[in-house]
């Protein structure tokens, strides 16, 4: 597996998996103004880093919206030394393969050589194995910077201190 920086021509692809996996947890038909912004692939890259995972095939098989600092129009944080994570997704064909994990470690390795000194990400209620994932590595349960972007769309915050 590749990880590196989404081609333009697979934005399309990325936005799809992106809703795919997301419907695996919750019904997209109940977040249909969200599964919009999860299918925005071109919106993120305009002003954060959108990472894929790409097989041995060339087939996306996962992605990730890393944040590099408070002033992207994708920071959903303040924190001037901080950095984030967002719209982390695996294919659900992919799914349990450590794909995730990979994405989640180049986004740390990202904000450290960057100095930054903290890593915030949202998640919601239903993201039970994502949760498990980001506690794995080390990241805790913050919920002062818990929000709900979209009625009825409620989201947990995750910070790691790094």
């Amino acid at each position: 597996m590749e990880i590196r920086p989404v081609q333009a021509e697979e934005y399309a692809t990325l936005g799809e998996l992106t809703v795919a996996a997301y419907s695996t947890v919750h019904p997209i038909e109940d977040m249909e103004e969200y599964a919009h912004e999860l299918r925005d692939v071109a919106g993120r890259a305009a002003g954060a880093d959108v990472l894929v995972a790409v097989d041995e095939t060339g087939k996306v098989v996962g992605g990730v919206t890393y944040v590099p600092g408070p002033d992207s129009p994708s920071a959903e944080f303040t924190e001037p030394d901080g950095a984030g994570i967002r719209m982390l997704a695996v294919s659900p064909e992919a799914q349990g393969q450590g794909i995730g994990e990979a994405l989640v470690r180049v986004c740390i390795d990202r904000a450290k050589d960057a100095g930054r000194t903290r890593i915030l990400l949202h998640s919601t209620y239903t993201m039970v194995a994502a949760h498990r994932l980001y506690l794995r590595l080390g990241f805790v349960r913050d919920t002062t910077i818990d929000w709900e972007p979209v009625p009825g769309l409620e989201l947990f915050g995750f910070r790691l201190v790094l």
